[in-house]
């Protein structure tokens, strides 16, 4: 039996959230105008990205709950380089986690691939170069 791969340094901080809202432009709005973050990136007319300078807020038009409300798709851990965010793949894979999909590169320069805890949350180990590598005292 080979030897299984020491787990990779720690995350450096949950600073990733995924929204599936139905008001996309509403709630973009309310982060932006009320709350004052910026728009960090456009992905496409369904997906924008905001920041408040450390973090990553993405915002996705979807059905959202039964109920119509927002719903969580995921969250994030940040890595602070691609190298780190291989080794976490490799150590997921070793220790049998589910995985969803291979790391993958964004279209901003970031790259992640998705996993689930044992309680089914989608989870995202996230290399992005906006916020990657920051330490928060």
């Amino acid at each position: 039996m080979s030897e299984l791969p020491e787990r990779p340094g720690r995350f450096n901080g949950l600073r990733h959230i995924a929204l599936l809202v139905p008001n996309l432009e509403e709630c973009e709005r309310f982060y932006v105008d009320v709350l004052g973050m910026e728009v960090l990136n456009r992905a496409n007319e369904d997906l924008v990205y905001l920041t408040c300078g450390n973090d990553n807020l993405s915002l996705g038009r979807g059905a959202g709950a039964a109920n119509g409300l927002q719903t969580l798709d995921h969250y994030g851990f940040i890595v602070d380089s691609v190298e780190e965010l291989e080794a976490w793949y490799q150590y997921f894979k070793a220790h049998g986690v589910t995985l969803l999909d291979r790391p993958f590169n964004h279209g901003d320069g970031a790259r992640s691939f998705h996993l689930l805890d044992p309680a089914g949350n989608k989870v995202q180990p996230l290399y992005h170069p906006a916020v990657s590598g920051q330490r928060l005292v």
